[in-house]
């Protein structure tokens, strides 16, 4: 995910309704009276497992998928009991608790088999004759905290006639996947930018106030799962005890709040976290997926076009064709200066997004590069003077006419999806900027990665 923009908001917000009113509220069951005594009711109140009844239960490990419809059932519960979460440890697809054994929380042999089911809980009751004890699946987990809690809180009444029940419940069952639709392809996966050895990991699980219905701390847990961090859950549902740990140290109770204590720092507001865990424990800020998948579909088809309209907008079909094999061999011996004054050169359109999503993810490595505008976008009367020629330079050296084309001391690594993005994940990016090669010299993307 990149940072979240309108239509995150608006996804996630849609995936918050369809579940209403699960997740939200702390509703213990009728049957559960708190553990706090009343005269006990202006004393400080700690993030724990205190406010419900049948504890003291102590989660010691949660492993979820943020986009798995089965952990959100167990999610939505623990908001609902008010429960908190020693460590939740992300296990979607690529993650290290499946595939990395040297990993403190690896899942042990089954990792990666059917074994290695999600959710899984590992939990400790205190007074408990029998230590830790690990629950796995939903259907083990929910009616395990049935046992011990009681029962959910009816959202319809005894008294409601059969069919208005069943029509709840059939419309319960139906709206189960619907937020994995709404926020589709989001925490499931490890994201690219976290996939490195080099990615830099907190030392100490980051904690974060949250509740499974709020749509603003939906986008902050799926960063958490793709970046693979894993993270201390302190619920805060509406009406929950630990509301007033949160304005102990926030000075409001506002969700999602992060408390990172590798760095100390801590804040609020969804957007202004995720900027921070992508800067913080990722190699690089992901750019628009949506942009991703439209390039996925749309270069194929434009790169041969491309190539074919580029020498015909830079005069190749004029009578002269000295002058215009002159006019293009100049705009070579001025691209090899160019790519030769800074170790990372990128061309690019000043009003294409893929050139813009390019230069958000070089900010965000904080390098110094050069960035050398061919003009507002390729088509005639936007494009500079010399752009048409440039761009049939830059496709004569590196085979690629479309912009962003990126070099790296003196080497094209193509364009942003298709080449800086890869380039990064495999760590080939830092090797190559990294490299001083005295005796630089332009490749195509092939030469480069062969």
């Amino acid at each position: 995910m990149s940072i979240p923009n309108s239509l995150d908001t608006l996804t996630s917000g849609l995936a918050s309704i369809s579940r209403l009113p699960f997740g939200t509220i702390v509703s213990l069951p009728i049957t559960t009276t708190s553990t706090t005594s009343s005269s006990d009711d202006t004393a400080p109140i700690t993030a724990d497992n205190s406010s419900t009844a049948a504890a003291p239960l102590k989660i010691l490990r949660l492993y979820d998928m943020e986009g798995n419809s089965d952990c959100r059932l167990v999610r939505e519960r623990i908001t609902e009991l008010d429960l908190c979460v020693d460590v939740v440890i992300p296990a979607g697809r690529r993650s290290r608790a499946l595939n990395d054994s040297s990993y403190e929380y690896y899942m042990g042999e089954t990792a990666g088999k059917s074994g290695a089911m999600i959710p899984r809980m590992m939990i400790s009751e205190e007074g408990g004759d029998q230590g830790v004890k690990i629950l796995v699946g939903s259907e083990e987990i929910l009616n395990y905290l049935t046992d011990k809690f009681g029962p959910r809180n009816p959202i319809v009444d005894d008294n409601d006639d059969e069919i208005k029940k069943k029509v709840v419940e059939a419309l319960v069952l139906f709206s189960e996947p619907l937020p994995s639709l709404w926020r589709l392809g989001r925490g499931h996966d490890v994201a690219g930018c976290a996939l490195s050895q080099d990615t830099p990991r907190p030392v100490k699980p980051l904690e974060l106030y949250s509740y499974e219905g709020n749509q603003f701390c939906r986008l902050v847990r799926e960063v958490l799962c793709e970046l693979d961090i894993p993270y201390r859950l302190v619920s805060a549902g509406k009406g929950s005890q630990q509301r007033a740990a949160l304005a102990q140290i926030s000075g409001a109770t506002q969700c999602p709040y992060l408390v990172d204590p590798n760095t100390n720092v801590q804040m609020a507001e969804s957007k202004d976290i995720i900027q921070y865990l992508y800067q913080q424990y990722a190699i690089y800020t992901p750019p628009n997926e949506l942009l991703g998948m439209i390039s996925g579909v749309i270069t194929p088809v434009l790169k041969p076009l491309f190539k074919v309209l580029a020498p015909l907008q830079a005069g190749s079909s004029r009578e002269n064709q000295s002058e215009y094999e002159a006019e293009i061999k100049a705009a070579k011996s001025e691209i090899l200066e160019e790519i030769s004054s800074e170790k990372v050169v990128i061309y690019t359109y000043s009003l294409s997004p893929f050139c813009s999503e390019a230069l958000k993810v070089l900010d965000s490595l904080e390098i110094s590069y050069r960035e050398i505008s061919l003009g507002l976008e390729w088509v005639p009367f936007l494009i500079k003077d010399n752009g048409s020629q440039k761009r049939v330079a830059l496709g004569e050296i590196t085979g690629q006419t479309s912009l962003p084309n990126i070099f790296v001391n003196g080497k094209s690594i193509g364009g942003l999806y298709e080449g800086l993005l890869p380039a990064l994940e495999e760590g080939k990016f830092q090797t190559m900027l990294n490299t001083d090669d005295s005796n630089k010299r332009v490749e195509s993307v092939e030469g480069v990665f062969e």
